[in-house]
């Protein structure tokens, strides 16, 4: 699909790269200084809808500049525009609501590195898109890299063929141990009462059981869920037949409170874990944000993550079916 749409024009940004032909992310600017306002944006999104979306499934990243959102009220009328359905988080990750359908992104301290992921790539229903808006960029730091998940499948597959497919086969397990209260001094710090939105141990067991997972319960009061079979890869319908990397192994194997195992309990080899990791890091494209910046992220073709930060920065999200 070519770029053709006289509401956008077509900018850059440093850091873009050329993907099998795709430009990631996109941008999309003002075709002109007197559209550069928020109800022009709205107009341009609700009457290229349909063009929109296909967009954001060829490029995986969009990336909106230069239409000075100011606000939490105006990133979720850009939310709203769309028409799609909301999808609630969840996961470890600390987040405050802010206004209808926009949150916090992850609270966990600036300072750390928030590792690459699909978000929410454990439970059975996962968002198709991710919205990001950028209200206080960062001075240093904290941008939002992300990677072309089936590039990562590719060069796992010509340098680890059997593993790859052995761990295909049998599926993976996974589990994460969840604190009895939120500790907003870790960026997995959500307690399990604000994850299933429940104090009720019982009724925590059946909305897990509902998002495809087992809990088994600690004495210190914390939970450990445990997660599984889980694929390896997956093929999303439109995306070219790409098999993506659609898995968090190298973001929870090993870890302090989480694992990650075929699900036959054979261990999956270090050097397997680790070569993955250098590999998604080669792989990874970033930018440095702005303020007003709106990103769409294809959430089954992207893994994501945040680099280090120097405070301030304030990031939103929403997550959408």
């Amino acid at each position: 699909m070519e770029f053709s749409c006289m509401d956008f024009k077509v900018g850059k940004c440093q850091g873009q790269k050329l993907v099998d032909g795709e430009t990631m992310p996109l941008v999309l600017q003002p075709p002109v200084a007197d559209k550069a306002d928020i109800n022009s944006l709205l107009l341009a999104l609700k009457t290229n809808r349909e063009w929109f979306e296909q967009l954001i499934i060829k490029n995986s990243a969009v990336l909106l500049r230069g239409f000075h959102v100011k606000n939490a009220q105006e990133f979720n009328d850009i939310v709203e525009a769309f028409g799609w359905d909301d999808i609630r988080y969840v996961g470890p990750a600390p987040r405050t609501h802010v206004y209808g359908r926009v949150w916090t992104a992850n609270e966990g301290p600036l300072s750390e590195f928030i590792y690459y992921h699909h978000e929410m790539v454990l439970i059975t229903e996962s968002p198709k898109t991710l919205l990001l808006y950028c209200e206080v960029p960062p001075p240093e730091g904290g941008e939002t890299p992300f990677v072309p998940s089936f590039r990562v499948t590719e060069r796992m597959l010509e340098e680890f063929p059997e593993a790859v497919e052995e761990m295909d086969a049998k599926g993976l397990q996974y589990s994460f141990t969840a604190l009895s209260k939120n500790d907003t001094s870790s960026m997995r710090g959500r307690g399990w009462e604000d994850a299933f939105g429940t104090s009720d141990r019982a009724e925590a067991e059946r909305r897990a059981k509902a998002l495809g997972m087992d809990l088994e319960w600690q004495p210190n009061g914390a939970v450990k869920t445990v997660l599984g079979p889980r694929a390896l890869t997956r093929v999303f319908e439109g995306r070219k037949g790409r098999r993506m990397w659609f898995n968090t192994v190298v973001g929870m194997h090993g870890k302090e409170l989480s694992s990650a195992r075929m699900a036959d309990g054979t261990e999956i080899p270090e050097k397997v874990v680790k070569r993955c990791e250098e590999i998604i890091e080669e792989e990874s494209i970033e930018f440095k944000w702005e303020k007003g910046d709106v990103l769409f992220f294809d959430n089954m073709a992207l893994l994501h993550g945040r680099r280090p930060s120097l405070p301030p920065r304030r990031v939103l999200v929403a997550t959408c079916k």
